[in-house]
């Protein structure tokens, strides 16, 4: 598996992880009104996720061009940054499509796919 697929897979699960962090912080703040110094943890889980939504959204950019995904691959992985867990969800798509593979690995599955029906 290319650096980038790989890099891509682990920064999707860590944005994942920031997302569902910041979602318990901000409960924690809003919902249950904790009042502590760390407002529930909110200063700290949120910037921490900000990078990690912008890292993943870098990381897709990286994956898209190395891997030659197609446009709408691409425009469909950074909008998936967007959603809570979107970005597993996309990981595990891609993987499953055969999108984390080097471009001419899925060239010669398509070509022997073709050949066999």
């Amino acid at each position: 598996m290319p650096a980038a697929a790989r890099w891509f897979r682990v920064i999707a699960l860590v944005e994942a992880v920031s997302w569902t962090a910041l979602l318990v912080a901000m409960f924690l703040k809003w919902v249950l009104q904790v009042e502590t110094p760390h407002e529930g943890g909110v200063p700290v889980v949120g910037p921490v996720h900000g990078v990690g939504f912008v890292v993943y959204l870098l990381s897709t950019v990286w994956a898209a061009r190395v891997l030659r995904w197609r446009w709408w691959v691409a425009l469909v992985g950074l909008a998936a940054g967007f959603p809570p867990f979107g970005t597993v969800v996309f990981e595990r798509w891609v993987q499953r499509r055969g999108w984390l593979t080097p471009p001419a690995a899925r060239a010669s599955r398509t070509t022997a796919a073709a050949a066999q029906g």
